[in-house]
C-alpha cells in the first residue's frame, strides 16, 4: 500500500497541471480530497454535461440557511481537476476534511465538549465589548475550508483563509493559541527566495509551469521546512482538521486501496505524511457536536474568486488564470499573443483604439521585458505594461488608465458565471425560481445588464412582477431605476447583475413558500404583521401591488385600516397618504384592483384635515420645517387624487392653518403658498396676507420664516407677480443692518431652491426697480374667446393629464 500526498495552491492553473501530469503516472485507486464529506453525494455531477465552472458546493443548516458555507472551483482548481480525472476513469473519489456538521455547529454550542458555553466564556469569546472575536487564520496556499462556525446574522461566507473572520457566540480559539495572524507562507517562502511578492513569485514558479510532476515533493518539502522553522502553534479546529484527514487515509488503508491520492493545501501536507498516534487523533475529535446539514452545487463567478471580494483562499487574477489553463498546451508567444487579442477586441468593442500590429508590438515588448527580468514567461505584470506602452504612449495622460481597468475588470478578473444541472438537488422555491427565469427568458448573469420592460407586452409584465417578487424576498437581482415622477408610465428600466450569494437566500426565503408568488406573499404577511409604523405599511403596500400579490395585499390594506384607526399621531397618517395616492391613481396601470384601498384614503384626507389645524400650533423651528415638508406631500397627494371631496376637505384646513393663531411663520407662509397654487385664494389676497407678515408690527425672524415657508421650492410667483415681489422688496429694503444680517442666511437658503432661470429672473427684475417684464397679458373683457379652437385642443390635453374624460370648454 502507498499514500501519495499532494499539496497544492487551491485555484492555481499550474498546480492543477502538475497534478493531472502526477496522477495519470500514479493510476491510483482512490482518491481523497480535501472539501466537506457531506458532499460526497454530490460529486458525481462534476462531470455532468451541463455543469460549467465556475461553480461552488453549498453546505448549509436546513433550519437555519444563513448558517451556511461555500467551496468554490474554477475549471483550472487542482481539486475540481482531480475529481473529474477520478470519476472520468470510474476511479473511487471523496472528500476527507473535517465534516461541515462538526464546523457549522449552533453559536450556543461549544464546538469542542458540545455543550452550551457558560455566561464567562461567551463573552471571552466574543471580547470585552461584545463584539465578534477575531481568529487565526489559514494561508491562502493551505486550505479551502473555514475555520469558524457561521454567525447567523452575517451574511453566507466562503470556506476561505481570511485572516480575521467575525465569529458570535462560539469558542473557536485554543486558549493556547498566541493572538496573532498568520502570514500567508507564500510571502515566507518568497523572501527566503529573495522576492517581496509571494504572490508573483508563486506565479512565476509554479502556475507558469507546463505540468511538472516533480513539483509536489519541492512543495512538500518546502512547507515542512517552513512549518518546523515557524514552529507556530496550530489553533485547535486546525489540530482536528488534520486529525480527521489521517484518519480518513487510515481508514482507506483498511479497505484495501493500494495506492491512495490524498489533494489538500500544500500547508496540510506535511501533517499528513509525518505519522500521528492513533490515539491522539481520537482525543482531539472526541465528543465534537454534529449538525444535521444539506448540500447542493449552486452557480460562482469568477468575481468572487478573487481577493477583492474578501474570499482569503481567492487569486488576484482568475480571468488570467483560465487564460493560462485554456493555453497550456500553447509556447508563451502565443499566450501572450491570445491575452493581448483578447485585451485589444475589449477595447475596440469601447470604441478605443487597439490594432493588430499594436498587439504584435506589445507581444514582443512583453517577451523582451520578461527576458530581461529572467522570466519563462511574461506574466500578467509584463502583459499590463507592455500593452500601456503601446496601446497608450506609457501612460502620458491620453487615457490609459481607463483601458488598463476596464482590462482588468473584464479580463484580469473575469465576468464568468458558472451553471450547474438541473438535477442538481434544490429546494422547491430554487426550483420554481429556475422555471420561472427560463419561461421569462431571464437568465442570470455575472456583469451588469439594462433591461426595458413595457408594461403592455405580456412577457414583460411578468419579468416586472417577478424582479418586484424577489425584491420583497430580499433578493436584490434587479435595481429599478424608475424616474420619479414617471409612475403612471408603461415602461421600467431595471439594472440586473446576479449574485452568487442569491443561491443562500433562496433556501433561506424556501420557509415562506414553494413558489416565488407564495413565498414573496408569505414575506409580506409576516413582515406587515411586524411592521412598527403606518408609514411602513403603505410602503410595503406599494411594492406588493407591483409584486400582483393581491391576497398579500388585502393582509396589508386590513393591516393599514386598522392602524390608521389606532394612530394618533398626525405625522403618521400624513406619510402615509403620498404612497397610497400613487397607488390608486397609477394602480391601473397593471391591471391592479385598488378599490380597496378607497376607503383607507377616504379615512386619512378626513382625519388630516380635522387634525391638521391642532397639530400646527406651537411648533419649534425644525418641527415647523418638518410639518411644512409634510403639509407639502399631502398636498401633492390630495392633488394627485383629482377627488371634487379630498380638495375640499383639505383646502378648508390649509386655510384654517392661515388664519390660525400661535401657528409657525413657516408653516403658515406655506399654507397661503399651496392655496394661492390651487387658486382657492387669489393674488391679491396672497399678497395682502404677505403684507400683514412682513409689517413692521412683526419680528424679522417670524417674517423671515413666512416668506420661506411662502417662496420654498419654486420663485415663479415673484417673477409674475408685480405686487408680491414688491412687497418682499419693501420688506428687505426696510430692516435694520443687524436684522438683514440675521436673516441672511434663511434668505439665501431659501433662494437656493429656486431654479437657476428663476434666480436670474428676480435678480433682473430687482435690477430694474421692481418693473415686472413684459407679462403675459390677460384677456379683456371684450375679446372674444375662438369656443370651438380651444375645445380642438382639450380631448388632446385631458388625454396627457391622465384625466377620465375631456370636458367641455367653459
Amino acid at each position: 500500500m502507498s499514500v501519495h500526498v499532494f499539496g497544492i495552491r487551491h485555484h492555481g492553473p499550474g498546480s492543477a497541471r502538475s497534478l493531472l501530469r502526477a496522477l495519470e503516472s500514479l493510476a491510483p485507486d482512490l482518491v481523497l480530497v480535501e472539501g466537506p464529506p457531506e458532499a460526497d453525494a454530490l460529486l458525481p455531477l462534476a462531470v455532468h454535461a451541463e455543469m460549467r465552472p465556475p461553480v461552488a458546493l453549498l453546505v448549509y443548516d436546513p433550519a437555519d440557511p444563513r448558517r451556511a458555507v461555500h467551496y468554490p472551483f474554477a475549471t483550472f482548481s487542482p481539486e475540481w481537476q482531480a475529481i473529474r480525472y477520478a470519476l472520468a476513469r470510474g476511479v473511487p473519489v471523496r472528500f476527507c476534511d473535517l465534516p461541515m456538521s462538526h464546523q457549522l455547529v449552533p453559536v450556543d454550542v461549544d464546538p469542542v465538549d458540545g455543550s452550551a458555553p457558560s455566561p464567562g466564556d461567551a463573552s471571552a469569546a466574543a471580547g470585552e465589548d461584545g463584539s465578534a472575536a477575531s481568529i487565526d487564520a489559514d494561508p491562502s496556499i493551505e486550505s479551502g475550508a473555514p475555520t469558524a462556525s457561521i454567525d447567523p446574522s452575517a451574511d453566507p461566507v466562503d470556506p476561505s483563509t481570511d485572516p480575521q473572520p467575525d465569529v458570535e457566540g462560539a469558542d473557536l480559539v485554543d486558549e493556547d493559541d498566541p493572538a496573532h495572524i498568520r502570514e500567508d507562507p507564500l510571502n515566507w517562502l518568497a523572501r527566503a527566495a529573495g522576492e517581496s511578492d509571494g504572490e508573483r513569485w508563486w506565479e512565476q514558479l509554479v502556475e507558469h509551469r507546463r505540468g511538472d510532476v516533480g513539483l509536489f515533493e519541492a512543495v512538500l518539502e518546502a512547507m515542512e521546512a517552513l512549518r518546523d522553522e515557524l514552529a507556530l502553534p496550530e489553533p485547535l479546529r486546525e489540530r482536528q482538521r488534520e486529525a480527521y484527514m489521517r484518519q480518513q487515509i487510515r481508514a482507506a488503508e483498511r479497505e484495501g486501496f493500494a495506492r491512495i491520492a490524498v489533494v489538500c493545501g500544500a500547508w496540510h501536507a506535511p501533517a499528513l505524511v509525518r505519522k500521528a498516534a492513533v490515539n491522539d487523533d481520537a482525543a482531539l475529535l472526541k465528543g465534537l457536536p454534529k449538525a444535521k446539514l444539506a448540500a447542493t452545487w449552486v452557480p460562482w463567478t469568477y468575481g468572487r474568486l478573487a481577493f477583492d471580494s474578501g474570499y482569503g483562499a481567492g487569486v488576484q487574477s482568475p480571468g488570467w488564470y483560465d487564460h493560462l489553463w485554456a493555453t497550456r498546451e500553447q509556447d508563451a508567444e502565443t499566450v501572450s499573443i491570445r491575452w493581448l487579442t483578447r485585451a485589444a477586441q475589449l477595447l475596440r468593442e469601447q470604441d478605443l483604439s487597439a490594432s493588430t500590429a499594436q498587439v504584435i508590438d506589445a507581444a514582443r515588448l512583453a517577451g523582451s521585458v520578461a527576458a530581461l527580468r529572467g522570466l519563462a514567461l511574461p506574466g500578467l505584470a509584463e502583459l499590463n505594461q507592455a500593452a500601456d506602452a503601446v496601446f497608450w504612449g506609457g501612460g502620458t495622460g491620453d487615457g490609459a488608465p481607463l483601458p488598463l481597468a476596464l482590462i482588468h475588470e473584464h479580463l484580469v478578473v473575469g465576468e464568468r458565471l458558472g451553471a450547474v444541472p438541473a438535477e442538481t438537488p434544490a429546494v422547491p422555491l430554487q426550483q420554481d425560481l429556475a422555471r420561472e427565469q427560463k419561461r421569462l427568458r431571464l437568465a442570470p448573469e455575472a456583469g451588469e445588464r439594462v433591461l426595458e420592460l413595457d408594461l403592455r407586452r405580456e412577457i414583460d409584465l411578468h419579468r416586472s412582477r417577478l424582479l418586484h417578487r424577489l425584491r420583497l424576498l430580499g433578493l436584490p437581482w434587479g435595481d429599478d431605476q424608475r424616474v420619479r415622477g414617471k409612475r403612471g408610465t408603461f415602461h421600467e428600466h431595471w439594472r440586473l447583475r446576479w449574485q452568487p450569494e442569491f443561491a443562500v437566500r433562496v433556501i433561506e426565503a424556501a420557509v415562506w413558500g414553494n413558489t416565488v408568488a407564495e413565498a414573496a406573499g408569505g414575506r409580506v404577511r409576516g413582515d406587515a404583521d411586524r411592521a412598527a409604523d403606518l408609514p411602513a405599511l403603505t410602503g410595503l403596500l406599494d411594492r406588493t401591488l407591483l409584486a400582483d400579490l393581491p391576497a398579500a395585499a388585502r393582509h396589508l390594506i386590513a393591516r393599514i385600516d386598522a392602524e390608521a384607526a389606532r394612530a394618533a399621531d398626525l405625522r403618521h397618517l400624513m406619510g402615509a397618504l403620498p404612497p397610497l395616492a400613487e397607488v390608486l391613481r397609477y394602480g391601473d396601470v397593471r391591471g391592479t384592483d385598488t378599490e380597496l384601498l378607497r376607503h383607507v384614503v377616504d379615512g386619512l384626507v378626513a382625519r388630516i384635515g380635522v387634525g391638521l389645524p391642532l397639530a400646527t400650533a406651537s411648533l419649534d423651528d425644525e418641527a415647523a420645517g418638518v410639518m411644512a415638508g409634510s403639509i407639502s406631500a399631502v398636498h401633492a397627494a390630495v392633488t394627485l387624487l383629482q377627488d371634487e371631496a379630498h380638495r375640499e376637505l383639505w383646502t378648508g384646513a390649509l386655510l384654517r392653518v392661515a388664519d390660525g393663531a400661535g401657528v409657525h411663520g413657516h408653516v403658515q407662509g406655506r399654507a397661503v403658498r399651496l392655496l394661492l397654487d390651487v387658486r382657492s385664494i387669489d393674488a391679491d389676497e396672497a399678497g395682502r396676507r404677505l403684507g400683514l407678515a412682513l409689517s413692521t408690527a412683526q419680528a424679522p425672524d417670524a417674517a423671515g420664516a413666512w416668506v420661506e415657508g411662502f417662496l420654498a421650492g419654486a420663485g415663479l410667483v415673484l417673477l409674475h407677480d408685480a405686487r408680491l415681489f414688491g412687497i418682499l422688496d419693501g420688506w428687505l429694503a426696510g430692516l435694520d443692518a443687524d436684522a438683514f444680517t440675521t436673516l441672511l442666511p434663511l434668505l439665501r437658503r431659501t433662494f437656493s431652491t429656486f431654479a437657476a432661470g428663476e434666480r436670474r429672473g428676480i435678480g433682473e427684475l430687482a435690477r430694474r426697480g421692481g418693473a415686472a417684464p413684459s407679462a403675459a397679458r390677460p384677456a379683456a373683457a371684450d375679446e372674444e374667446i375662438d369656443r370651438e379652437r380651444a375645445a380642438a385642443v382639450l380631448p388632446l390635453i385631458t388625454l396627457l393629464m391622465g384625466l377620465d374624460a375631456p370636458r367641455e370648454a367653459a
